[in-house]
C-alpha cells in the first residue's frame, strides 16, 4: 500500500516566495511533494494553495506538524487546514423519500470508490430504510414537524457528535437546515441542487423548464448557508434537452445529473480540493 499523506490547504494575500516558503518547510524535514496546485485570483490579490506530500521518512510526527507550521502561517497572515489521507470523512447523508443520489452514493462507498466513512443515514421518513438495511447502515427515523423541528434537529446534533461525524451530505433531504447545524458544521454540508442554479428553484423545476422550452437542464452542488440555495458552489454540470423531450424525460435526466454531480462534489470534499473562500470554492484539480 502507498505511504500516507499530508495535505496542506491555504489561502493568504499573495506575496512573493509562498510556495518557495510551502515547498520548503517540507523539504526541510524531507518530505516528498506528491501534488502541488496553486492560484492567483489577481483582483483580490489572494493566493490559494493545495499541497500533498508523502509521511513516509517525514521527520515530524503527525500530531505535530501543525505546530510546526504554525509559525511560517502567521508570518505570511495564512489560513490554513492540515488533512491526513488515512483519516477519512465520517459523512452522514440526510434524506427523505427521494432514493437516486442515495443508492448512487451507497453503491460508490461499497466499490470503494468513495473515500468516506458512512456511520449513519438519517431521514424523516422510513421510506429510504431498506436501502440503509442493503447496505448494512444504521437508519435513524427523525419526523420532523414544525413543532418538533427544534428539539429533532438537537437530536440530530447528539447523534452527529455520538457518531464523531465531520461532514453531512443533504441527498435529496426536503428540509431545510437551521443556522445552528449550519454554523456547526460550516462549509462541510453538501447539497444537491435540482437545477443549474439559480434558474427555476422551487417546486417542479423539471415542469418549469419543459414549459419554458429549455435547450439546458442542469445540477448544481454546493455547501449550505444560512441563505437558502446561495452557498459556495462546488460543481455544477447541465445535459442538453430538446423540443423532442417530456418533462419525464427532464427529471430521469436530471437525477442522472444530480447523482454524478453530488458524487463529484463529495469526491474532491473527501479528498480536501475544496478551499472556500469569500463563497465561492477553488477546486483544485
Amino acid at each position: 500500500m502507498a505511504a500516507p499523506t499530508a495535505t496542506l490547504l491555504i489561502h493568504c494575500p499573495d506575496q512573493p516566495g509562498l510556495v518557495h516558503s510551502v515547498t520548503g518547510f517540507i523539504f526541510n524535514y524531507q518530505g516528498n511533494v506528491l501534488h502541488l496546485d496553486q492560484h492567483v485570483d489577481r483582483e483580490s490579490n489572494v493566493f490559494f494553495m493545495r499541497v500533498e506530500w508523502s509521511l513516509e521518512g517525514f521527520g515530524l510526527p503527525k500530531d505535530i506538524i501543525a505546530a510546526a507550521f504554525k509559525p511560517l502561517a502567521d508570518q505570511r497572515q495564512m489560513t490554513w487546514s492540515l488533512h491526513f489521507d488515512n483519516e477519512q470523512r465520517r459523512v452522514a447523508l440526510f434524506v427523505t423519500k427521494e432514493g437516486h443520489c442515495l443508492y448512487d452514493l451507497l453503491s460508490r462507498h461499497e466499490a470503494g470508490e468513495l473515500p468516506i466513512d458512512i456511520p449513519l443515514i438519517v431521514s424523516n421518513h422510513e421510506v429510504l430504510r431498506p436501502a440503509a438495511d442493503r447496505f448494512g447502515i444504521p437508519f435513524v427515523h427523525l419526523p420532523v414537524t414544525a413543532q418538533n423541528k427544534a428539539e429533532q434537529e438537537q437530536r440530530q446534533l447528539d447523534l452527529l457528535a455520538e457518531h464523531g461525524v465531520d461532514t453531512i451530505v443533504l441527498a435529496r433531504y426536503m428540509q431545510i437546515v437551521s443556522p445552528k447545524v449550519i454554523d456547526r458544521y460550516t462549509n462541510r454540508i453538501l447539497n444537491i441542487h435540482h437545477s443549474f442554479l439559480p434558474a427555476f428553484a422551487g417546486a417542479r423545476p423539471y415542469h418549469q423548464a419543459h414549459e419554458r422550452g429549455v435547450k439546458l437542464i442542469g445540477a448544481t452542488s454546493h455547501y449550505v448557508t444560512a441563505d437558502l440555495d446561495q452557498g459556495p458552489i462546488i460543481h455544477q454540470d447541465v445535459a442538453r434537452v430538446s423540443h423532442k423531450d417530456s418533462a419525464a424525460d427532464m427529471v430521469r435526466m436530471g437525477k442522472d445529473l444530480e447523482k454524478i454531480v453530488l458524487a463529484k462534489a463529495l469526491w474532491w470534499h473527501a479528498r480536501h480540493k475544496v478551499l472556500v473562500y469569500a463563497n465561492k470554492t477553488v477546486v483544485f484539480d
